[in-house]
């Protein structure tokens, strides 16, 4: 009981601290992968902290506009390179917000359970099988009714987090793809129709029949879509859920959080899983910002990673981060500082302030 209250008192002081002060207001850009789980999450915290707003537009996006200083953070389901790094001009940090998978979904009336391996993957994206009833995937799916109908491959126009993690993990594991077509934000790919953002390849596959895309897990789910069981490392077909996806993130994670997790050895493991990070600069005095701004955004991050922001993420069909992960990303947020000092951090809750 007296924790609760305590949880309330904090909120409302939060709260009050942060009403009627357009400087305490924050803004955001980046991966459309985490965007139905942080516009609910945004909703949530600006119940008792600040206001704060997201552009969905793409990973590549976000990066660029938090290093145009832009936006107070940006989002990217890929960790930031050395390189990527050093061009950033200051320090940065990486807050994992969550776990996630793609998946490929298809438009195939009365087909479920489709099984796929890389190698079938790879020849559907550079036009080697065309046909949903090619010999190969009927091999492989023999209790399945395959219709004889052209396959649309699906993929995004925009720099992509989402593409990255996909084709990281198809260039790991089948060599034909890495040769061909590569890995990264932005590719290349030699057959299939564009589209943007993860909402915008769940739209084209909806509407097209016989189409087949990557996207994130929770589109997937939330859209009731058809997505295929994918051959993890040790040959086992799995499906992307809250279960498959945990599993694969059961590895030693950097003080840094940077570290893929793509093609888990773990049996249960859903192979093509991925933390979404935000990233922000770790000396928050720059551009004119002020000390306000500075913590109001220290208080969404550790909201985000708070008992309730996390129950968010599962709600919205992502899975939560591990405790071990909430430990190391706890320090990288209290290494913020501003003016060289200590960003103050609050304990937050989901209380609900009245009306000030």
């Amino acid at each position: 009981m007296k924790k609760a209250v305590l949880f309330t008192l904090v909120a409302l002081v939060i709260a009050l601290s942060s009403c009627g002060n357009k400087e305490s207001n924050l803004s955001g850009a980046g991966a459309t992968f985490p965007a139905p789980f942080y516009n609910i999450v945004f909703k949530e915290y600006a119940k008792i902290g600040s206001n704060v707003s997201y552009g969905a537009i793409g990973s590549g996006g976000g990066i660029r506009s938090l290093k145009d200083q832009t936006v107070d953070f940006g989002a990217t389901d890929v960790y930031l390179s050395d390189s990527e790094l050093a061009e950033m001009g200051k320090e940065i940090v990486h807050i994992p917000t969550a776990l996630g998978a793609v998946v490929l979904s298809y438009n195939l009336k009365g087909v479920k359970d489709m099984k796929l391996t890389s190698e079938i993957i790879s020849d559907i994206y550079r036009g080697k099988i065309t046909n949903w009833n090619d010999s190969k995937i009927k091999e492989l799916n023999p209790d399945l009714n395959l219709p004889d109908k052209s396959i649309t491959p699906v993929y995004r126009s925009d720099g992509s987090g989402t593409t990255s993690v996909f084709s990281e993990y198809m260039s790991k594991v089948n060599e034909a793809w890495k040769q061909e077509i590569g890995e990264g934000k932005s590719l290349k790919f030699p057959v299939g129709i564009a589209a943007k953002g993860n909402p915008g390849v769940a739209g084209i596959i909806a509407q097209t029949d016989g189409a087949i895309g990557y996207i994130g897990s929770e589109y997937a789910l939330a859209l009731n879509m058809s997505s295929a069981l994918i051959q993890n490392s040790v040959g086992n077909f799995i499906a992307a859920d809250t279960k498959s996806i945990s599993a694969a993130a059961d590895v030693d994670m950097p003080n840094d959080t940077r570290v893929v997790i793509t093609n888990s050895q773990n049996p249960e493991a859903y192979p093509i899983s991925t933390f979404t990070w935000i990233i922000a600069y770790k000396e928050q005095n720059y551009n004119a910002r002020s000390e306000v701004q500075a913590k109001a955004l220290v208080g969404l991050l550790n909201y985000i990673i708070s008992e309730e922001g996390q129950a968010i993420a599962t709600k919205t069909h992502y899975a939560p981060l591990p405790a071990t992960v909430v430990e190391k990303t706890k320090a990288n947020i209290e290494a913020m500082t501003y003016n060289g000092n200590k960003i103050e951090t609050y304990q937050l809750s989901t209380a609900k302030n009245t009306q000030h």
